[in-house]
């Protein structure tokens, strides 16, 4: 399968693949660090929204929330899970929004979607801009210098009498603003198996050089990767959350 034809069909598979992510638990925790560095306000866009299930937990919360994302089958899913939101075909490095946002958050790393420096800084931009004073946008990140390429997770779901197996990992070469997602899933029917490889460019970075962005748009807080504890980042972690409020 071409990468291409893995892309458009991941839709299917995303919820399969992501199964052992607690997205309430996440959900949760980024909604306490809102309701302390927040304004108060409850209307709600998340990036890279895929197929809605933070969506879901917030408006589940009382948030009047929205999402956006590239990929329309996966919006076509959140719009099933999540009938009361409104879901826009949009790139994050280039979005607009109807009505300026109180909260806008931006889940699993995804942030890292934006290919190179200058959409990265496009992104925060418009985050910026689309937010109401005190406004925060939430997201979490990977500092490109602590990347280990040797390792992964893997985790194994069955689905209508086929078990599929998915293995996920970082990889940075060591130089520039360019790292991957590699992806691997494989798909077992019986005696039958089948696999398929994809690696999604993303942007990388260090927590100073994203810092530097960040700093001319927000006050800024970084908190150590951790849903259950807020816990200030301990500077050597190599992935944080990162809590940024609109002055």
């Amino acid at each position: 399968m071409s990468v291409n034809a893995l892309y458009t069909d991941l839709s299917g598979y995303y919820d399969l693949m992501c199964v052992d992510i607690d997205y309430q638990a996440q959900s949760n925790a980024i909604r306490r660090l809102h309701q302390i560095f927040g304004n108060g306000g409850t209307r709600h866009l998340d990036l890279a929204c895929g197929t809605g299930p933070h969506v879901r937990h917030f408006i589940d919360a009382g948030y009047t929330s929205s999402g956006l994302d590239i990929n329309q089958p996966m919006l076509d899913i959140a719009a099933k899970r999540c009938p009361e939101a409104d879901f826009t075909l949009q790139d994050m490095s280039d979005f607009t929004v109807d009505e300026s946002q109180e909260f806008i958050t931006c889940f699993l790393y995804s942030i890292h979607y934006n290919d190179g420096i200058e959409k990265l800084t496009a992104c925060i931009t418009h985050a910026h801009r689309a937010l109401k004073t005190g406004g925060v946008f939430y997201f979490n990140a990977v500092d490109k210098d602590k990347i280990n390429n040797d390792l992964f997770v893997k985790h194994t779901a069955k689905h209508e009498g086929d078990v599929f197996t998915f293995r996920s990992g970082w990889h940075y070469a060591g130089q520039g603003d360019k790292q991957s997602l590699r992806l691997s899933i494989e798909k077992t029917s019986g005696a039958e198996s089948q696999q398929w490889n994809d690696e999604h460019p993303m942007v990388a970075f260090n927590f100073a050089t994203l810092l530097a962005l960040l700093k001319p748009y927000f006050d800024v807080h970084v908190f150590e990767h951790n849903y259950e504890t807020i816990t200030p980042w301990d500077e050597n972690a190599g992935n944080a959350i990162f809590v940024c409020v609109k002055v």
